[in-house]
């Protein structure tokens, strides 16, 4: 059995990844060959710590994400073993009770932070993308949606903002663009950019089924 591709989506907090992760899944759902992993889904769970301890993390660095667990599940994918995958919680910053089951598939869509960043999720990678999407943008749907969707505060998005996000991604995730196979302007508006990787994908799974 062959193995499935991956394709990696990284960028900036709100840069659009998750609308192009799932643009690709709809378009192919009915194949149920496409499955998308988030890496936010691999906040490291944080059971054991009050929320007064949970809120001082800093989300945007990649100490807070779980790479190990996120390696052995795609190993375990790559297998074409299914997997139980954690949901993240992000009003109590922690992960949920229960696990999402995913299904082994010709087709892996990774999206995350530091899916460019991390040599390791790097090297598994068969199409990486960048998503590139101007600072001002990104900060304006990251509020709305923090505040709208998540229950966060005002005030407290634009300090997370001003402290963590916006250091974190100099640091860490603007660099990893250079890894790119494709960078793509404007996220999911970018429908040029879009067919193009749809076009690949419809391919691979036409491939598989020969």
């Amino acid at each position: 059995m062959k193995r499935p591709i991956i394709i990696g989506i990284a960028g900036g907090s709100a840069s659009g990844k998750t609308s192009i992760a799932r643009t690709l899944y709809d378009t192919f759902e009915k194949t149920n060959s496409v499955v998308i992993i988030k890496e936010d889904d691999y906040y490291k769970n944080q059971d054991h710590l009050t929320m007064e301890e949970r809120v001082k993390t800093n989300y945007d660095h990649p100490f807070a994400f779980d790479h190990e667990l996120m390696m052995q599940q795609l190993g375990a994918l790559i297998k074409r073993q299914d997997i139980e995958k954690p949901i993240y919680d992000y009003v109590n910053h922690t992960r949920f009770k229960k696990t999402e089951h995913v299904h082994a598939s010709d087709v892996i869509i990774l999206e995350g932070l530091f899916v460019l960043d991390n040599k390791d999720l790097r090297d598994l990678l068969d199409i990486k993308v960048f998503v590139d999407t101007p600072s001002d943008v990104r900060f304006i749907r990251r509020l709305l949606r923090d505040v709208n969707e998540r229950k966060r505060t005002l005030d407290s998005v634009v300090e997370q903002y001003l402290t963590t996000v916006r250091v974190m991604h100099e640091q860490f995730i603007e660099p990893s663009k250079k890894y790119a196979d494709l960078i793509i302007p404007e996220g999911g508006k970018n429908y040029v950019a879009i067919d193009l990787l749809v076009t690949k994908i419809g391919s691979i799974i036409s491939q598989n089924m020969l």
